[in-house]
């Protein structure tokens, strides 16, 4: 077996890292139901092809059941919502963000029935959200920022598929949820009422985020790089040539081309160039301060708000949650 060898070469005030270590035997990715750019990975094997290694493909139904994946070591990295990452990482979960794969915009969405045409007429009402979710947050702040009585709301937290029963059965008005449940809805007769990407105006960087636990990371840098290069690479696939992306992805998730280019044409996807700035990650050295950094200020102070977390068990920085190393090595080893 190989000693593993790591030499640092300071370069602009960025540390590239040339890792000798062995390979993982295999890398478990962590990834939700939906449509997303990752799955065009999944579906021509170029990730485990850029690792290699043999990649084993987890699914989870909600960021809930990642959280958990990550707490008894059953994964490496996952693809989740920005809202239970940060409820992982104030609980102390030994993970980090180490990129955006997608700001959600029209993504998640509030569908209500015949009555309800805008965000206030969910007074009154019974309105369903996946709990400990990216929907849940957004659902939430548009509460908040509109100064709806959240006392006068009936706010029920369901699993995505038990909403579409619970719909479906007459037992909720409206219901906050991604896709393709979201689209389950509409076709049942629903509407979109709201969308994420309403709250942006107000300040709310609601997102996708990939997590790594810590100890692959440290171990397997080079990976963690390589599969950030790789999220890009797909990107870009989706952007030269949409319908073929989602007829791709339709095929590996099992749903809808319609369905699948809705979803994927519902986020906004950031460059790993952009990522290692201010803006979001960071550059290394404000970290707290960054985008990313300042969303999770806002996002833990919202959930030990609503009960979700302690307010004292959120951290006085984000420097060991947010690391911007791999997605800056990779910005540089995409060039």
């Amino acid at each position: 077996m190989k000693k593993a060898l790591s030499l640092l070469i300071a370069a602009g005030g960025l540390w590239a890292n040339i890792s000798f270590a062995e390979n993982p035997a295999e890398v478990r990715v962590a990834y939700s139901g939906g449509s997303q750019v990752l799955m065009l990975a999944k579906a021509d094997g170029s990730l485990d092809k850029a690792l290699n290694s043999k990649v084993k493909w987890v699914q989870f139904a909600s960021g809930a059941d990642a959280l958990n994946y990550f707490a008894s070591n059953a994964i490496d990295i996952a693809n989740f919502g920005s809202s239970p990452a940060t409820a992982g990482i104030v609980r102390k979960l030994p993970v980090e963000i180490i990129g955006v794969s997608g700001v959600i915009a029209s993504y998640e969405r509030l569908i209500g029935k015949e009555g309800i045409s805008k965000i206030s007429d969910i007074v009154g009402k019974r309105v369903a959200y996946p709990p400990n979710s990216t929907a849940q947050y957004a659902l939430e702040a548009a509460i908040s920022v509109n100064k709806l009585d959240r006392s006068k709301i009936t706010l029920l937290p369901l699993r995505p598929a038990e909403m579409v029963a619970a719909w479906k059965r007459g037992d909720i008005d409206a219901g906050y949820v991604w896709a393709p449940f979201a689209q389950e809805l509409e076709a049942s007769g629903g509407h979109q009422v709201f969308a994420t990407k309403d709250l942006q105006k107000d300040g709310y960087l609601i997102y996708n985020n990939y997590v790594v636990r810590k100890a692959f990371a440290e171990q397997y840098p080079q990976a963690v790089s390589a599969f950030l290069r790789v999220h890009q690479q797909k990107v870009d696939e989706f952007k030269k040539d949409p319908e073929r992306a989602a007829a791709i992805v339709a095929k590996e998730v099992g749903a809808p081309v319609t369905t699948a280019a809705n979803t994927l044409g519902g986020l906004e996807y950031p460059t790993l160039a952009q990522q290692g700035t201010a803006a979001w990650l960071g550059n290394g050295t404000q970290t707290s301060d960054s985008g990313i950094g300042k969303a999770l200020t806002k996002t833990s102070n919202f959930l030990a708000g609503i009960g979700e977390i302690r307010q004292r068990d959120i951290p006085t920085n984000w420097d060991t949650a947010i690391n911007s190393r791999y997605i800056r090595d990779a910005a540089v080893t995409a060039q």
